[in-house]
């Protein structure tokens, strides 16, 4: 049977960036709802997001397996009663990839192994199955659905496809070829994070966790959300003085980091004027359009929007219609 072509496939990677950067302002909302959601779950789980990132790293080998023996592996079977065997922990090697320090790295390691997450059994190395239970990915596969279809919609719009999906046709697909899909999201958060590490010099990722949560503070505001702009313009616009910006308190109920915590990253956002604060101690986006710093989060975000790109147009192009139009995955 002749196979129906993929409702992407007049779409390539570089017209993929184009229509996100023209239609920035209608992914933005899931795009960033994505990302503040992950951080924040990355960090209630062993309350720090550099030993959860370490460990999908790990994880990660076996997404690699896969995809070099050209193996696709579903959501069900990948989190059923499974370790994961490592031939061994390079730490330099994680060091290098997650841009994370060595001794950093080696104590986070360490943690890992008294919690049971990392175990030892003779000359193997085992990820515990209750680590892959943790990092189920339940909560980012349906956020990562409904951006996979808010960019379906703006395909639709600009007649590069002639069909839309809904949401929970997307996340079954999604889940039908987990391991290809994971590996793409995985690729996605590694570049991400080690971008905004690089360029606004910030080690810790619980800071950038707060930032965005002052951000989609901002994103989800019902007046904000319903403008049509393009990347450019949508930056600027986030400057707004009438934005109600989030405090101190409500970062620290939302992301489960201690209070403390949350108001020491807070004074150094404002302090390197990424964040502004109000008379009310309400925090909102900082940057100015003639600032040093938003010259550095325009070209920060003109990488990520590449990586962006690079995912949608993956998991994307993946989709394909049945004679019963339902969706399959190549």
């Amino acid at each position: 049977m002749k196979k129906i072509p993929s409702i992407s496939n007049q779409i390539d990677n570089s017209n993929s960036f184009e229509i996100i950067n023209k239609n920035f302002s209608s992914l933005a909302p899931a795009y960033y709802t994505l990302i503040t959601n992950w951080f924040i779950d990355a960090y209630k789980v062993y309350n720090g997001i550099d030993k959860f990132i370490i460990l999908i790293y790990l994880i990660n080998k076996d997404f690699i397996f896969y995809r070099k023996n050209g193996l696709t592996v579903d959501y069900d079977t990948f989190y059923k009663d499974k370790s994961l065997e490592i031939p061994n922990i390079n730490i330099i090697d994680i060091s290098k990839d997650l841009r994370i320090p060595r001794e950093s790295v080696r104590r986070k390691i360490e943690l890992l192994k008294k919690q049971g997450v990392i175990k030892k059994n003779g000359k193997k190395i085992f990820v515990d199955r209750s680590a892959f239970i943790t990092a189920k990915a339940d909560k980012t596969l349906k956020n990562l659905s409904i951006l996979v279809f808010k960019f379906n919609e703006i395909l639709k719009s600009k007649n590069k496809t002639d069909k839309t999906f809904g949401v929970d046709e997307i996340s079954k697909s999604i889940k039908e070829s987990f391991s290809f899909c994971w590996y793409q999201f995985y690729k996605f958060i590694f570049s991400f994070t080690n971008s905004w590490k690089t360029y606004t010099k910030t080690q810790d990722l619980e800071t950038i966790c707060v930032a965005f949560i002052v951000l989609i503070n901002t994103v989800q505001n019902k007046t904000f959300k319903n403008k049509n702009l393009n990347r450019k313009k949508y930056l600027k616009e986030l400057k707004k003085s009438d934005h109600t910006g989030i405090n101190a308190f409500s970062i620290a109920d939302i992301s489960g980091i201690p209070r403390a915590t949350v108001v020491r990253k807070l004074k150094f956002l404002v302090k390197n004027n990424f964040l502004m604060i109000d008379e009310k101690k309400l925090y909102t986006f900082g940057l100015s359009p003639q600032s040093k710093q938003y010259k550095v989060i325009s070209s920060l975000q003109d990488k990520n929007m590449l990586s962006l790109s690079n995912l949608l147009y993956r998991v994307s192009n993946q989709i394909k219609v049945n004679p019963k139009n339902k969706l399959i995955w190549a």
